[in-house]
């Protein structure tokens, strides 16, 4: 368990704290591009990192991310005007480009040189892959954009969807990386008067937990399935691989047909993540690989009505107000939740913990290794940053995100790590073997 003090360390991302100033070290997704469609379009509001902002297309297209409150009377310049290459405040006019450079001052005299007094912050904005990303960190000059492998690809083999959860990042991420939840929590239920037992009949996967540079990942080693194995003739393992990169990011095993999946789980403060559920398949298109968007965590159904605050957007409307739309029926005869999705599954769970659960009441077994291992790395992280001003992993070096997560059945005695290395480290587009099915 976390005492009291290391949980507040982990999870409070406001400005000048410690976790705070490491999350700034990176570069931030804030939305979709096509959320900003048009230059001098409508700006909008953002909830990141604990502060209020307002983000805007300018009339070159660039973006540009501001401090929502005018650094003059403190009015909100989301309801600015966005024209020619700023946005302007309807209090008394006052107007700011993408680097927050005052550029023009209508109520102050021709000759004032007031303006070039006034710089309030901002972010630094630039897109890739479909998104608008933000750095709010210390450095003059931001470093280099992460280099996933989706990046890369090209539209039809990737695919992001984003949704809001109501609880701490940390708490929402730790539900990726906990693979003895997943027979349970996602469960479906055999149509027998003993249905609950098919969750005991599965033992629990023996877990090898490895640091890495970027993070860490965790192989789950499936005993049922390799005994089902066993009993056709096959002497093989089967093994399920995922992974933690800094400083949010995470990728859960991939599937028989190639793709991986995963999640960025961005804080927009200490009690609200806006999640963004990431598949992508080197090897064929997205719409080859099957109910992908079910699989990979991004089906959440329906939306509330978007609305123009900070955090008004992507919220499901199966939320802890309605059970999260539980099906008491359909637990009874079909799943072990009643909850109708498996996002929507991993939400009830971590959102009915509280926005910030307490840790030092938690009681955490054999099974918990991968999350107390990035619970360490984290810790670890920010205190070196805090004590010593080490630069945390992955900043400068964006290649380190260059990889999959796996799965794979393989002979009993071969090394997992060498045996999926290839696929794991994106130098192979061939497949890993899969003899069954993924558990879930």
């Amino acid at each position: 368990m976390l005492s009291v003090e290391e949980n507040e360390l982990m999870t409070d991302i406001s400005p000048g704290t410690p976790m705070g100033n490491l999350v700034r070290r990176y570069w931030i997704p804030v939305m979709l591009s096509e959320e900003l469609p048009e230059p001098d379009g409508n700006p909008m509001r953002v909830r990141l990192l604990c502060e209020d902002l307002v983000i805007f297309r300018d009339s070159s297209g660039r973006v540009g991310l501001l401090p929502e409150r005018c650094p003059h009377r403190r009015a909100s310049l989301y309801l600015g005007r966005n024209e020619d290459d700023g946005l302007r405040c309807i209090y008394h006019g006052w107007k700011f480009d993408i680097t927050g450079r005052c550029v023009d001052m209508p109520n102050e005299p021709e000759v004032s040189t007031f303006k070039e007094k006034i710089r309030p912050s901002a972010y630094p904005c630039r897109e890739a892959a479909g998104m608008i990303w933000a750095y709010m960190g210390p450095r003059a000059e931001p470093p280099p954009l992460p280099h996933f492998e989706w990046m890369d690809m090209p539209e039809e083999q990737r695919q992001l969807a984003p949704f809001h959860r109501g609880c701490n990042w940390v708490q929402a991420l730790e539900g990726d990386i906990d693979t003895s939840h997943s027979g349970f929590l996602h469960g479906v239920l055999e149509r027998t008067a003993d249905a609950v037992h098919t969750w005991r009949k599965e033992h629990p996967p023996l877990l090898d937990v490895v640091t890495t540079r970027y993070g860490m990942m965790y192989g789950g080693r499936y005993g049922d399935i390799e005994a089902r194995q066993a009993d056709s003739g096959t002497p093989s393992t089967y093994w399920r691989v995922s992974n933690f990169l800094f400083p949010f990011y995470t990728f859960f095993p991939s599937r028989p047909n190639g793709l991986v999946p995963g999640h960025i789980w961005v804080p927009q403060d200490n009690h609200n993540t806006m999640v963004w559920s990431v598949g992508w398949n080197p090897v064929q298109p997205l719409e080859q690989s099957g109910n992908w968007r079910a699989r990979s965590g991004a089906m959440v159904g329906e939306y509330e009505p978007a609305t123009a605050d900070g955090m008004g957007r992507w919220r499901p409307k199966a939320n802890w107000h309605n059970d999260y739309m539980q099906d008491r029926d359909a637990q009874r005869t079909d799943t072990f939740t009643g909850i109708p999705t498996i996002p929507l599954q991993d939400q009830a769970v971590t959102e009915t913990m509280g926005s910030i659960t307490d840790r030092s009441h938690e009681h955490l077994g054999q099974s918990d290794a991968a999350i107390i291992r990035m619970r360490r790395c984290l810790l670890g992280a920010v205190k070196a940053l805090r004590d010593d001003d080490v630069e945390p992993p992955c900043v400068d070096t964006p290649d380190w995100y260059h990889i999959r997560s796996a799965s794979g059945t393989m002979p009993a005695d071969a090394d997992w790590i060498e045996e999926l290395g290839p696929w794991m480290d994106a130098r192979t587009l061939e497949i890993p073997g899969v003899g069954l099915p993924s558990p879930v």
